[in-house]
């Protein structure tokens, strides 16, 4: 590895001051000096951590439960995990169309549960492996940041240890939003955490709260044999798509059985023998066996302690951070769900890497927001990356737009799956034709893993020209990204 040049404000390992082993160090009443303390060990902190040591930086991780964080134990991990098992469900009920007749499937969700425990143990040990490697001291405990970058660790197996740094990373993630009336008692009323727990398929579901997460639940719920209700306060469904994306799945999930009612809020509701009654709207009530509350995270500050650091909340509870995630006080940054972005895992690893080469002082290129890349994982699945066709004309574009549906494509057809479409947004050229692509949704068999052209697209300003002349591979589903370019040339092929 390149040697990394002393900066001025770093303390380099050097062969009298050795880094530390990488285990989780079982100490008292200590104190020890780190090039950079990250309070945190979920995307954005371990990424931090492995990108930071990867430049040579001595760094420790004060992390107070798994390493991992929400993303791998209660989060996007487990949550793929039981929606594959939904689509296994649902493939195996469709067996017969392919002439394999197996009859209809049987669910056992304690095997399901313990492939999910394998996966995230897998993982788990597979970070622990990492991070020893690259010689990060991993603490166990609460992480409490004082002034002047110092650090108290407490509460777990490493003990009482004082940890001083010439930047602190503050990664300390988020936990589900509660709605009152609807206390959280892991049997009737349940967030993710207790949801991706469940042993026993409720009869019925009531999932509040029509966004991303809670979409995905009452997909998964669904296809494995819940009867589900999805009710959601504003008008329409999941915001921030593209208003095709929000009507294709609203469609999608009618045609599977999923009722969804928008524009009605919930009262509270009415626990009696083995389920509850919800009440909502204007005096309408629904009985249910469980109510899975899923209307969003909120930043996990509590325990860190901010007061008198330097730090500045705003009045929701999340750090105030510049482009690059510092924060007010002088070399604290903060990164992944604490700070008020989109809270997706892979937003958390880019802040993470964001924030080391800051502090190294590499001038990097700020996070533009309004076009990284999201992926929903519901049967249709979502993906997008920039400006949906509202928000296009919103910001004062002139666009065209270019959509093309799965049932056409030779691909979908043969899998079985050809509900969904292909949008691209264009910036409108004065001879009608599109120019630089600023928002590509998707909607489909597989779009979270076909997103990756159309994200590249959105980023480097491509044209629809550059991207029409790329050869598209035959019979695939990204085909349909490269006929909606195409389209917007002013020639098409297909379509």
């Amino acid at each position: 590895m390149a040697a990394v040049p002393n900066r001025g404000w770093c303390r380099w390992p050097t062969a009298d001051r050795p880094r530390p082993g990488g285990k989780i160090l079982e100490v008292s009443s200590t104190a020890e000096n780190y090039d950079i303390v990250v309070i945190g060990g979920g995307p954005g902190g371990y990424a931090a951590a492995l990108y930071g040591a990867s430049a040579g930086l001595n760094i420790a991780l004060v992390e107070k439960a798994k390493l991992g964080g929400t993303c791998l134990h209660v989060g996007c991990i487990p949550a793929k995990e039981l929606l594959e098992t939904a689509s296994v469900v649902r493939h195996v009920a469709g067996a017969k169309e392919f002439g394999v007749d197996v009859g209809p499937p049987a669910l056992d969700l304690t095997v399901t549960q313990a492939r999910k425990q394998r996966i995230i143990d897998n993982l788990t040990k597979g970070l622990a492996g990492l991070l020893k490697g690259r010689k990060v001291t991993v603490y166990d405990g609460v992480g409490i940041l004082r002034g002047d970058r110092q650090v108290n660790v407490s509460g777990g197996e490493s003990g009482s240890v004082d940890l001083t740094a010439d930047q602190v990373i503050l990664a300390a993630g988020s936990v589900p939003r509660t709605l009152p009336g609807f206390d959280v008692d892991g049997r009737i009323v349940m967030s993710s955490d207790e949801l991706l727990a469940i042993d026993q398929l409720p009869a019925k579901t009531v999932v509040i709260g029509g966004g991303a997460i809670g979409l995905e639940f009452a997909s998964m719920l669904a296809d494995l044999g819940s009867q589900v209700t999805v009710l959601e306060a504003a008008d329409k469904i999941l915001p921030g798509c593209d208003a095709d994306v929000a009507k294709l799945i609203e469609r999608a999930f009618k045609k599977r059985g999923i009722t969804i009612r928008t524009g009605v809020a919930v009262s509270g509701h009415s626990p009696g023998g083995t389920g509850t009654t919800v009440s909502f709207g204007d005096g309408e009530t629904l009985d249910t066996g469980v109510v899975v509350v899923s209307i969003g995270r909120r930043p996990f500050a509590d325990l860190l302690d901010l007061s008198g650091t330097g730090v500045v909340v705003d009045e929701r509870g999340f750090v105030i951070v510049d482009q690059f995630g510092l924060t007010a006080a002088p070399g604290v940054y903060a990164v992944g769900d604490i700070t008020n972005t989109p809270q997706l895992a892979h937003i958390g690893f880019a802040e993470g890497m964001l924030a080391i080469k800051h502090l190294l002082g590499e001038e990097p290129l700020p996070i533009d927001y309004q076009t990284v890349p999201w992926c929903i994982y519901t049967h249709p699945e979502i993906a997008y990356a920039g400006h949906s066709e509202g928000s296009a004309r919103e910001a004062g574009f002139d666009i065209v737009v270019s959509k093309h549906r799965f049932m056409g494509n030779g691909r979908a057809m043969i899998v079985g799956e050809t509900d969904g479409m292909v949008k691209v947004v264009a910036e409108r050229q004065p001879d009608g034709t599109g120019g630089r692509i600023l928002g590509v949704h998707m909607v489909g068999p597989w779009v979270t893993e076909q997103l990756g052209q159309g994200y590249m697209a959105v980023n480097w300003e491509a044209t629809v020209d550059e991207v029409a002349a790329f050869i598209q591979p035959h019979p695939t589903m990204s085909e349909l990204f490269g006929e909606s370019a195409l389209a917007l040339t002013g020639r098409s092929l297909h379509g």
